[in-house]
């Protein structure tokens, strides 16, 4: 007992529970290397079962998507219906047709102004304002001028 072990440690000195410094820290890199390999395939599992999820959502998303677009015809039809009981049946078609001409060029004019507002797609503001601060580094000019 006066080498420093415990009456169950008689043995195990180096090569059991008692190990030195030296070796502690030799075993550090590979430890590390072993914790960054299973964290990346943690990583990995995790990802793979988020992707499987999201594409399982999307799928339901786009069934559901699907359907109201079969709604909406039904609705159109409906809507065909109700106004053929006031007028002929080709009129009422041509009301509704109209009415969606409509509605589809509202759309696409306020969709082409978003469109345009926002062409170039690439970021215009950030490098004109890099293109200043390198004249200003290269004192070709001052940050504050336009």
């Amino acid at each position: 007992m006066t080498d420093g072990t415990t009456p169950g440690q008689s043995g195990q000195t180096q090569s059991g529970r008692r190990r030195s410094v030296f070796t502690l820290l030799s075993d550090v890199p590979t430890l590390v290397t072993e914790l960054v390999q299973r964290e990346i395939e943690l990583i990995k599992v995790e990802v793979q079962t988020k992707l499987k999820s999201l594409g399982k959502g999307s799928g339901l998303l786009a069934g559901a998507a699907l359907i109201v677009l079969f709604m909406i015809g039904v609705l159109l039809t409906s809507a065909v219906l109700a106004l053929s009981l006031v007028m002929p049946g080709w009129a009422a078609a041509l009301v509704v047709a109209g009415i969606l001409l409509i509605i589809a060029v509202v759309l696409g004019l306020i969709g082409y102004r978003i469109v345009k507002k926002t062409m170039p797609l690439y970021p215009v503001d950030s490098i004109d304002s890099l293109q200043k601060d390198l004249r200003a580094i290269q004192g070709i000019g001052q940050r504050g001028d336009s």
